[in-house]
C-alpha cells in the first residue's frame, strides 16, 4: 500500500464514528483501493476498518467510515491506497491480500458522551495559497499557522472536539484579473495543493475537520457578478468543493452498509452535535436570491430550516455558522454580507427574540479581521446574540486587512417600530494573521484568539445564560 496522496482528512466525527477522506492515484485504467485499520491506542491488535474503491469521477478520492467506535477514547490508525494485481478484485476480496501498510500513524479521539463536559473548538477562515502554473508560491507562509494550530492542541484542555473553517479554504480565483481558474482540473489542482502541505496535512489527520465554502471557492463576491458564461465555472467549482469539502462532512448520508452515499447530497448546509452544543452550518453563498425586494443569503428551504432549528433544539449553546458577517456591518462593499439582505436578516433576528431562544452565537468569517460583538434589543431586556469572527488564516499581500474602522459601529444595526437592535464590539479587531481557540464552559465561552506563531492576542468571555 502507498501513503495517501492527499489526506488523510478527519472529517465528521461522533461518539462511535468518523469518516477519513484520502486520494489515492490514478493507475492507468487499473482498479485502485483504499483501506483503513485502526486500534485503541493501548492496544496492539489491530482491526480492519474496510475497503472502497476509489474512482476518477471524484478525482481518485473517497470517504473511509470507521464504526462502532468507543465514546471519548484515543485510537491510531493507518490508512493508505494499492492497485491489485488482478481486476476481478472487490473491496470484499481485497481484504483478504497480505497488505503492507504505510507506516505513517495517525491519531483520532472521539467525542465524549458525557453533556456537560467543556469542549473546544478551533476556528478559522480565509487561506490563501497562490499557486503559478500549477505550483504553489511561497507554500510555507500559507501553511505555517496550521503548525501553531497542531502545537496549540497537542496540549489543550479540554481537549479540542473539532476545527471549524467557515470558507475561503481555497482562492480558486487568485490570479482573477490575470488568469483565473476555471476549468475542473484547474479548481482540483488548487484542492490537492492546499489540502496536501505538511502542517495542515498533519492537523487534519488528527483532529474532525468540518468545513463551509464562501466565494473564492468559485470568483470573488458570487454570484453577484456572474454571467451566463459562468455557469461551467460553478459546475466544475461546485464538482471539487463535493470532492474535498462536502464528502466527508454531515451533508452526505451513510448507506445501511456504512458508506458515505454521494448520491445523497442535496444541499451544502448540515447540522451536527457535540453533547449538548449544536451546530447548523449554512451555505451562505451559492443558494442566494439577488432580488432587490425580497433578496435572500439562504434559499427559502435552507431559512425554514434554520428556523426550525432555532425554535425547536433543547441543546444549550447554538452555533450557527455563516461564512459572511452577519453583523456588524462593513462601511464599504457590504452587500455581499448579510447587510445586503436586511429583511431575511430582521426575520432571522425576531425568530430568535419572539421564542426567547437563548445563548445563539454566529460563527463567521470572510473579512480578514478578527472581532467579537454583542447585540441586543432597546426594549427587550431578554434578547441577547453574540458573533466571533475569526479570519484570514492566511492574508494575501494584495488585500487588506479589517480594523475597526471598517465597520459601522455608531448606529443601530437595525430599527424597528418595536425597537431597536444595538451592537458593541467586546473585543479589540485582530489585523493580522490568526485563529480561534474557542472553549466552551458550562457558564461562558471563552475565545482566545492567537497569531500566526501561536502568541496569545487576546481573551474574550461570553457569559451564558
Amino acid at each position: 500500500m502507498q501513503k495517501p496522496t492527499v489526506g488523510p482528512i478527519m472529517g465528521h466525527t461522533t461518539t462511535n464514528q468518523t469518516r477519513i477522506f484520502i486520494r489515492g492515484e490514478f493507475q492507468n485504467n487499473a482498479a485502485v483501493f483504499a483501506g483503513i485499520r485502526y486500534r485503541p491506542t493501548d492496544s496492539k491488535q489491530w482491526h480492519t476498518g474496510g475497503f472502497i474503491k476509489l474512482d476518477a469521477r471524484r478525482d481518485m478520492s473517497g470517504v473511509l467510515v470507521l464504526d462502532n467506535l468507543s465514546a471519548d477514547t484515543d485510537y491510531e490508525y493507518q490508512t493508505g491506497w494499492f492497485s491489485p494485481m488482478s481486476p476481478a478484485h472487490t473491496t470484499e476480496s481485497v481484504a483478504e491480500l497480505p497488505l503492507q501498510w504505510p507506516r505513517e500513524t495517525y491519531r483520532l479521539r472521539t467525542r465524549s458522551d458525557q453533556a456537560l463536559q467543556p469542549r473546544a473548538y478551533i476556528l478559522g477562515s480565509c487561506r490563501y495559497l497562490r499557486l503559478t502554473a500549477g505550483i504553489p508560491v511561497l507554500p510555507q507562509l500559507g501553511d505555517r499557522i496550521f503548525a501553531s494550530i497542531s502545537q496549540l492542541i497537542e496540549g489543550a484542555q479540554p481537549p479540542v472536539s473539532a476545527i471549524m473553517m467557515s470558507g475561503d479554504q481555497i482562492y480558486a480565483d487568485d490570479l482573477n484579473l490575470i488568469a483565473p481558474d476555471r476549468e475542473y482540473n484547474e479548481i482540483i489542482a488548487k484542492y490537492r495543493a492546499a489540502f496536501s502541505q505538511p502542517n495542515i496535512q498533519r492537523l487534519m489527520s488528527g483532529t474532525s475537520t468540518y468545513m463551509i465554502l464562501d466565494d473564492h471557492e468559485i470568483e470573488d463576491n458570487w454570484p453577484s457578478h456572474a454571467d451566463p458564461a459562468d455557469e461551467t465555472l460553478f459546475r466544475n467549482a461546485m464538482a471539487a468543493y463535493e470532492i474535498y469539502q462536502a464528502s466527508h462532512s454531515p451533508a452526505c448520508s451513510l448507506t445501511t452498509n456504512g458508506q458515505v452515499e454521494h448520491s445523497s447530497l442535496k444541499h451544502y448546509w448540515y447540522q451536527f452535535s457535540d453533547g449538548d452544543i449544536e451546530w447548523f452550518v449554512t451555505d451562505s453563498r451559492t443558494r442566494r436570491h439577488l432580488s432587490s425586494e425580497n433578496g435572500r443569503v439562504l434559499d427559502e428551504e435552507q431559512e425554514q430550516a434554520l428556523c426550525k432549528w432555532l425554535i425547536g433544539s433543547t441543546a444549550r449553546v447554538k452555533f450557527v455558522v455563516t461564512s459572511v458577517m452577519f453583523y456588524p456591518d462593513r462601511r464599504m462593499n457590504g452587500e455581499d454580507a448579510w447587510m445586503g439582505f436586511p429583511q431575511q436578516r430582521l426575520r432571522l433576528l425576531e425568530t430568535i427574540r419572539r421564542h426567547r431562544i437563548r445563548n445563539v452565537v454566529f460563527i463567521s468569517g470572510d473579512v480578514h479581521g478578527s472581532l467579537t460583538s454583542r447585540l441586543t434589543h432597546s426594549e427587550d431586556p431578554e434578547f441577547e446574540i453574540h458573533t466571533i469572527v475569526s479570519s484570514p488564516l492566511h492574508n494575501s499581500k494584495l488585500l487588506p486587512y479589517a480594523t475597526a474602522a471598517t465597520f459601522i459601529l455608531d448606529q443601530p444595526l437595525v430599527r424597528t417600530d418595536t425597537g431597536d437592535y444595538r451592537h458593541e464590539l467586546t473585543s479589540q479587531v485582530i489585523s493580522q494573521d490568526n485563529f480561534a481557540h474557542m472553549v466552551v464552559e458550562p457558564g461562558h465561552i471563552q475565545v482566545n484568539y492567537h497569531d500566526r506563531d501561536g502568541r496569545h492576542l487576546q481573551t474574550i468571555d461570553i457569559p451564558l445564560r
